[in-house]
């Protein structure tokens, strides 16, 4: 099968398009046929060795953590799936990633697509979209009514951390640049920020929970937009616990735990029309296609969600 892989780490030259041997499938996985994946950031974090001391692996290294396909093979102990089925996934941490045709996945880990939702659509989903509900569902508890800020809005986590905290009721500010205010307010939030412009902590008090995206400056700035008792949960670095207890805060770092069950929550959303993902940008499963898509990750201006269509 074709995949585009990595032999060292390095720049975004180090993608390069190789021919490997397909994988078949254990007791409790199924291979699904790509149709297309997505990029995160740490697709690039891991390609120039910035995760080497959270994820290790044997080079190749086959990068992506975004599935969505059809069952092409299923394992002898698979029982909610079978051969035919849309599905889509955030498979397991292994060095066999989604940029491929063919990627093994456990039965725990996957979700059924429903017809009516493009592959395109759904692969944006897996990391970002659960990075989000984790942040807001297992770690803030969010309650209906509740205040949140969502920090860069526009982005891939923080799209998907909108439309979840609007569908669960809560009140929901974001901050982003004017450009993509247009779009982003669509999604729904209920006060839009545009940071070149204002200062969120200015405009903002009584929160909540507060999303954090960005890290540094931003983390710290946030706690005085919270009140007591509040949640501050980032995805980028973990807060400082005593920073977060002088302000009487709970705060922490979510690292995603992908979990099949979850996933299929947000395909009924997704079904429902309160999610969706906005896809900004396409590229092919080549090795051109694969620099150029982390090329435009790594700008950190993206709009929404990066897509490889396979």
């Amino acid at each position: 099968m074709k995949a585009i892989v990595i032999e060292q780490y390095g720049g975004k030259e180090q993608l390069v398009e190789k021919e490997i041997e397909t994988p078949k499938p254990k007791d409790n996985q199924v291979i699904v046929e790509m149709k297309a994946t997505s990029i995160n950031p740490i697709d690039w974090k891991v390609r120039e060795g910035y995760m080497k001391e959270h994820l290790t692996f044997d080079f190749p290294i086959i990068l992506g953590w975004d599935a969505a396909g059809i069952v092409k093979e299923v394992g002898s102990n698979v029982e909610n799936f079978k051969v035919g089925d849309r599905v889509f996934a955030r498979p397991a941490t292994t060095r066999l990633g989604t940029y491929a045709e063919y990627v093994a996945v456990e039965e725990n880990l996957l979700a059924h697509l429903p017809e009516n939702i493009p592959f395109e659509e759904a692969a944006a989903v897996p990391l970002a979209g659960l990075t989000a509900w984790q942040c807001l569902v297992d770690f803030a508890n969010i309650q209906e009514g509740d205040k949140v800020l969502v920090h860069a809005g526009s982005g891939g986590v923080g799209h998907y951390a909108i439309q979840i905290a609007k569908a669960l009721g809560a009140y929901v500010a974001t901050t982003a640049s004017g450009k993509n205010q247009d779009w982003v307010e669509e999604l729904g939030p209920d006060r839009f920020i545009n940071y070149k412009e204002e200062d969120f902590t200015e405009v903002l008090e009584d929160f909540d929970i507060v999303v954090d995206t960005l890290g540094g400056e931003i983390q710290s700035k946030s706690y005085s937009v919270l009140s007591e008792g509040g949640r501050l949960v980032s995805i980028v670095q973990p807060p400082d616990e005593e920073e977060a207890k002088k302000h009487g805060v709970k705060a922490g770092f979510v690292f995603l735990d992908p979990k099949g069950e979850q996933l299929a929550k947000l395909a009924d959303m997704m079904v429902n029309g309160q999610l969706t993902s906005v896809v900004g940008h396409r590229f092919d499963l080549t090795e051109q296609g694969l620099r150029d898509a982390h090329e435009v990750s790594e700008s950190h201006h993206a709009k929404g969600k990066i897509v490889i269509t396979i």
